[in-house]
């Protein structure tokens, strides 16, 4: 099959490396940065496309990388040319324009993979096995961390924009609200707060969740460390047992130092540590379920409820109360 890429960014490159691990054809990429685009076409050797609607015809997967913002468009115009898509989370910035989205592909007769990426890392997908078999009896309370560095994007610094990404709580700790209802279930109600530096660019987040099961979950995320350092970990107590995972390397004490900030990445990405990048086993995975109908192993409802709960963190901030789901 036929794929192109939308976006030259950080994803749209890690994006098109994992399409080399699969049987497909990468026909090109269209992006609205110049700056970007030819380094990216001298790196993985594709056509650039001038406009969207030019790909459109030449390709059978779409693959949108592009700021949260522009997802709903992409996503209509692509279901009305009868194109299958990838979308990188989160899946949009408003709970219906998502619902539109699934609509509109599923009136078009297309398959739509939203790539909340956590599900493929073999640590996070390992608790979860673990919890399913009952290793740890009943899921009681649930422990995750997520904190990266402020988004260093040169130029157009759309991440930091709330209006175009988000903000952190929607575009980074969206991830372990996926997982967190994954692993317990579905969220009763919630309740956040956040810490801004004053410059703004840097903050940090809490959210207390409660779970329809009883269960309690208290997520942290941030964008907060020094240029280059992400951090992620994870404990989940039963009634039986604890698991546990951190992103940390053993030792009484471990001292991380800031790469020079012009070696880190626009934005930060977690290390998974093993052979196969987790973005990897995501876009294999989606792509041989287009190719041959299975289901995915996560849909795009998945990712509607993921939003809801970002979203309704968000407004517990706002309005220093609990929100209910």
């Amino acid at each position: 099959m036929r794929v192109g890429i939308v976006g030259a960014g950080t994803m749209g490159a890690i994006h098109a490396a994992a399409w080399r691990s699969t049987a497909a054809r990468l026909m090109g990429y269209v992006s609205a940065q110049e700056s970007q685009s030819d380094q990216f076409a001298a790196l993985h050797e594709i056509r650039r496309y001038k406009a969207f609607a030019d790909l459109l015809e030449d390709v059978d997967i779409v693959d949108i990388c592009t700021p949260t913002g522009t997802h709903k468009s992409m996503v209509l115009e692509a279901a009305q040319a009868g194109k299958h898509m990838l979308c990188e989370k989160p899946i949009a910035l408003q709970q219906e324009d998502a619902e539109a989205m699934i609509e509109a592909c599923q009136k078009a007769g297309v398959r739509f993979f939203v790539g909340m990426v956590l599900r493929f890392f073999p640590q996070y997908r390992l608790a979860k096995d673990l919890v399913n078999a009952g290793k740890i009896g009943n899921l009681t309370v649930l422990r995750l961390k997520r904190v990266s560095y402020p988004p260093q994007k040169k130029g157009d610094n759309w991440y930091i924009d709330e209006s175009r990404s988000g903000g952190m709580i929607v575009d980074l700790m969206v991830h372990d609200f996926d997982f967190a209802r994954w692993v317990g279930g579905e969220v009763q109600r919630i309740f956040a707060r956040r810490s801004r530096s004053d410059q703004g660019t840097a903050e940090y987040a809490q959210a207390i969740l409660r779970f329809q099961s009883g269960a309690i979950g208290l997520i942290e995320g941030g964008w907060a460390y020094p240029a280059g350092i992400f951090r992620t970990g994870f404990d989940l107590s039963g009634s039986d047992g604890l698991i546990e995972w951190n992103s940390d390397q053993p030792g009484p004490v471990h001292v991380l130092r800031a790469p020079q900030a012009e070696d880190a990445g626009a934005v930060g990405l977690p290390i998974s540590g093993i052979a196969e990048d987790p973005y990897t086993t995501e876009i294999c995975h989606a792509y041989d379920a287009i190719r041959t109908g299975k289901a995915f192993d996560v849909t795009a409802e998945d990712a509607v409820q993921s939003l809801r709960i970002a979203l309704a963190a968000r407004e517990s901030i706002n309005t220093n109360q609990p929100a209910i789901l």
